[in-house]
């Protein structure tokens, strides 16, 4: 699964299965004609529901009458059973179809915002990938080594890469994010928390939607799907997406765009239910990026080896005014052109072995390949241009027991992953090395290896100890071993002598951890719960993937951390929900990429070590709350309140601080996320229009670890976001029935320039580079359902 990458046909009108076949046929035209409006749920066929009960709406959903109420029953899988939103003892906030589209969100990072404390953006310097941080904790590095802090699931299958994972939202019945430690039940690298995204199942009724838009940007995009029944016990779906765009940062020396969007994307899926007790389901997904370089703007003047400043062709391009104007510059000869290949096979059995025990195997091969060029500087001058190469393959096998009774809730299962990741990466840097060196052409390839193998053994079990008193108790064993090889080659055309190869080959290594979860809820009332919450959370260990010499090619250790949370849930009155919670996390050890550079060779050697820095505090309060005080109005808020202090980071250099840089701003952990949003929607001619809009706001946020000079407590200005907000609107019409829909979106209305990612890379010519998140835009969208 790529970009583009929810992609499943399916919900339901009832239709025969002799019509679906010739359905097919009119559901391409309407595809190619118009497209979905909010896809709503509908009963399944008794075969389906005894295995996989009818979908639920999620947060915001519309009712049985297509509005959007904010009391609408939510049903999610967050602990592998379906439970009741607001029965799961656990920071979680869902959206289906509908609210997705009220969030005006095209792609996982139109997520921020939406979700306290989740701070998720397009990844720096890569057209594919995505920087996830829930709670303070991430990981926004996209090189192959290096774990990813938030695990990334679709249908329960587990995206190993932060490359690949910037999904396009086409045909999903809801996604979830759960915030904080999720070690018991999804295990592998969910220290933060956890993404999920659930698409709709082919069933026994028939179902098509589309939607084409237009807009800014030469914006075009085209989505697709159809699902309904073959046979009495087989249907099928499949799912399409078209999505193109004009870069929005342009090169005005060179007439060339960057930071565009060129995707296409399909899925096919098959459901067989042979009995009422046997569901499977098989799916198949591709999806294929080819977009041009991910650009930023460099922060400060570049430096050689020999001494020498680099000017870049911005003269303000240290942080302050004037604005960014969405320009840039690339080294004249380095490709433009970023590309992403992602598919994948899955299969999901489910069996019912008696009324109260179901056995299900998850079974799923994916393979990704990129080759990434990425101006790293952001100039004309050749001091940090690369390519990356990454062909990466997993396969993860699950096997799930549930069981449920009347008092009594349980789940226990065997996991198994494997993942290969080969990578080649070319680095250029002839303006690097400056006059002292004769400019000599300057090349270093790279080509590493990474093999790991994680196994885990889990099992979760709720009771009910009294009315409305329940204990929840989990416990996850894992063992991760990874066998990691490095050559690194420096060339040097006129000067053969300083040529040099390294070779890094550790010695396989296995991590072993044990995460438990226990917690406590209590139901006051029947539309209200407390709870409370232990968990742990464990991310593995690995080996520096950015090593340049001996010194900094180590091992570094496994993350943990402790997450004690309380919270409630409630509709206090009817038609309003307020759902809160309160956390304190212990971070143990966080793997630190840092910059420094080895002035005792000739040239110096940058140096890009990982620290396992030491320990950070977090905690914070969670709000959550939607109104609909009349029919047809909707209100809603969700608001994050963050505390995140170093307690311990150790690093040698900053002498002048006695050794330790606890003193800095933890990065992408900004004190306050803020989202206010409102819409109306009324009859008028005889159909109905919607009117809606919301405001967006992240406080002050550093976006990079690095973010102070070296052994001082001076920060590097450029390297934080201050505060901001970001304001969107739509206007939506749907012709009576609801069947089409036309609309209008803009985002980002009042043209805001704002950072999302940056680059500390001053050991390499002082490179310093932050990117930024789109200007405004607009699209007219057309949208349609069968």
């Amino acid at each position: 699964m790529g970009p583009g990458a929810c992609h499943f046909g399916g919900v339901p009108v009832p239709m025969r299965a002799t019509t679906f076949r010739s359905a097919l046929f009119a559901s391409a035209a309407l595809i190619l004609g118009a497209g979905p409006a909010f896809a709503q749920s509908a009963e399944q066929t008794n075969a389906e529901a005894a295995v996989q009960p009818p979908a639920p709406e999620a947060t915001g959903a519309s009712d049985a009458e297509g509005q959007d109420t904010a009391t609408s029953e939510v049903v999610v899988t967050a602990r592998r059973t379906e439970e009741s939103l607001q029965r799961v003892p656990l920071s979680i906030s869902a959206f289906n179809e509908r609210a997705l589209d009220r969030l005006q969100a095209s792609d996982t990072t139109g997520l921020q915002g939406a979700v306290p404390n989740l701070n998720i953006v397009q990844g720096r310097g890569s057209s594919n990938a995505t920087n996830i941080f829930i709670r303070g904790i991430g990981q926004p590095d996209a090189l192959q080594t290096f774990d990813p802090a938030v695990g990334v699931y679709v249908d329960d299958v587990y995206l190993s890469r932060i490359r690949g994972n910037q999904l396009d939202l086409l045909d999903v019945e809801r996604v979830e994010v759960l915030r904080g430690p999720q070690g018991t039940l999804y295990g592998k690298n969910t220290i933060g928390g956890a993404l999920k995204f659930v698409t709709r199942k082919p069933g026994q009724t028939f179902r098509a939607n589309g939607s084409v838009s237009v807009g800014s940007f030469n914006q075009f995009e085209l989505k697709g799907a159809a699902s309904g029944p073959v046979s009495d016990t087989v249907a099928a779906g499949f799912s399409v997406l078209r999505s193109s765009r004009d870069g929005f940062v342009k090169d005005p020396v060179r007439d060339t765009r960057y930071n565009d969007k060129d995707t296409i994307a399909a899925r096919a899926a098959l459901a067989f239910t042979p009995s009422t007790t046997v569901r499977i389901d098989l799916a198949a997904d591709y999806a294929h990026d080819d977009a041009a370089l991910n650009v930023g703007r460099p922060l400060n003047n570049l430096t050689t080896f020999s001494g020498g400043v680099l000017v870049p062709d911005d003269p303000n391009n240290a942080d302050g005014s004037p604005d960014y104007d969405w320009k840039g510059r690339t080294t004249p000869g380095l490709p433009n052109s970023t590309r992403l290949t992602s598919h994948g096979v899955s299969a999901t059995a489910a069996f019912d072995l008696t009324d109260a025990m179901t056995f299900k195997s998850i079974t799923a091969l994916r393979k990704l390949k990129t080759d990434d060029f990425i101006d790293i500087d952001a100039t004309r001058f050749e001091i940090g241009d690369v390519f990356v190469g990454v062909d990466q393959k997993q396969f993860s096998q699950e096997f799930q027991l549930t069981y449920s009774s009347d008092r009594l809730s349980a789940v226990a299962g065997l996991y198994y992953l494997k993942e290969d990741v080969d990578s080649h990466q070319e680095a250029y840097a002839d303006d690097l090395l400056g006059p002292l060196f004769l400019n000599s052409g300057f090349l270093r390839t790279i080509d590493d290896t990474l093999d790991t193998k994680s196994y885990a053994a889990f099992a979760n079990a709720s009771y009910e100890l009294v009315d409305r008193l329940r204990l929840s108790a989990g416990i996850r064993y894992t063992r991760e071993s990874k066998d990691y090889d490095r050559t690194t080659s420096t060339f040097y055309s006129l000067l053969p002598a300083f040529n040099a190869t390294f070779n890094f080959r550790p010695d396989k290594y296995t991590w072993k951890d044990t995460s438990p979860m226990v917690s406590l809820d209590w139901q006051p009332t029947d539309r209200t719960l407390v709870y409370a919450r232990v968990a742990k959370g464990f991310k593995s260990g690995g080996f520096n993937g950015r090593a340049n010499d001996p010194g900094s090619a180590t091992r570094y250790d496994p993350e943990t951390a402790w997450s004690y949370e309380a919270g409630f849930k409630a509709s206090l009155i009817d038609q309003l929900r307020v759902n809160g919670a309160v956390f304190h996390t212990n971070y143990k050890d966080f793997q630190a990429r840092v910059s420094d550079s080895d002035t005792s060779t000739i040239p110096p050697t940058p140096l890009l070590s990982v620290l396992n820095a030491g320990k950070l505090r977090i905690r914070g309060a969670e709000l959550e709350a939607a109104w609909t005080p009349l029919s047809g109005l909707l209100i809603d808020s969700q608001i994050g309140y963050l505390d995140a202090e170093y307690k311990e980071f150790d690093d040698a250099r900053f002498v002048a601080t006695g050794g330790s840089r606890a003193f800095q701003t933890p990065a992408f952990a900004p004190k306050w996320t803020m989202r206010f949003g409102g819409q109306y929607g009324f009859d008028i001619g005889g159909g109905g229009l919607t009117i809606g809009a919301q405001t967006r706001y992240k406080s002050r946020t550093a976006l990079a670890v690095d973010n102070t000079l070296t052994n001082s407590r001076t920060e590097i200005a450029g390297l934080f976001q201050s505060g901001y907000w970001l304001h969107d609107a739509r206007i939506v019409y749907e012709l009576p029935g609801k069947k089409v829909a036309i609309g209008l979106y803009g985002n980002n209305l009042a043209d805001k320039a704002y950072k999302t990612d940056g680059q500390e890379f001053s050991s390499v010519g002082g490179i310093r580079t932050v990117y930024y998140g789109a200007p405004r835009t607009w699209q007219i969208k057309l949208t349609a359902r069968y």
